[in-house]
């Protein structure tokens, strides 16, 4: 199987990546975060997943894209419920692209993560899968968790405090529930 599999940051894709290549599955990465704001963040996780590439000997497909703006306008007065929009458009386009390269399946490495709301995900995922005809891999990556952030941190990886948007950066650090 030939699988690509959308990258939220350096740390989380660890152990989804050696997870899937203990099963003999060909995996890809692909990095497309429009929702991680500010753009120093942007770019330090961009960095370390670079350097994941290079410490995994892993292809990553970048589609560079700072979105602040677009991010603001679709999630403004919506707050509550821009993680909906974050999966969307993430999801979407990791679809496209594994359809466009000829993947057999796509994913994400937010599956691993013990903040994410994995059902959300997978809904959207599958939702994705309809929509291009490709298959949307699941697996539960959490257990994972820990060990990645762990091994990310030995790597030299950014550990990076929030999910990623600046509404996730404002509820960490001011003491809010998102």
């Amino acid at each position: 199987m030939k699988l690509l599999m959308h990258i939220c940051c350096a740390n989380c894709a660890l152990y989804p990546i050696e997870t899937v290549r203990r099963k003999g599955i060909d995996v890809q990465g692909f990095w497309y975060n429009p929702n991680i704001h500010p753009f120093k963040e942007y770019e330090s996780r961009l960095d370390s997943v670079n350097k994941l590439k290079d410490s995994l000997d892993i292809e990553v497909e970048v589609k560079d894209c700072y979105g602040l703006v677009e991010f603001i306008r679709r999630v403004a007065y919506n707050e509550h419920h821009r993680c909906r929009y974050c999966y969307n458009i993430r999801l979407e386009e990791t679809a496209r692209q594994a359809r466009q390269m000829q993947m057999d399946a796509f994913t994400t490495s937010l599956l691993v993560s013990i903040y994410q709301d994995t059902e959300r995900i997978i809904q959207t995922g599958m939702m994705m899968s309809a929509r291009y005809d490709i298959e949307f891999y699941i697996e539960d990556f959490k257990r994972g968790f820990y060990e990645g952030r762990r091994r990310g941190r030995e790597m030299g990886f950014y550990q990076q405090k929030y999910c990623g948007c600046i509404y996730s950066e404002m509820e960490r650090y001011l003491g809010l529930k998102g």
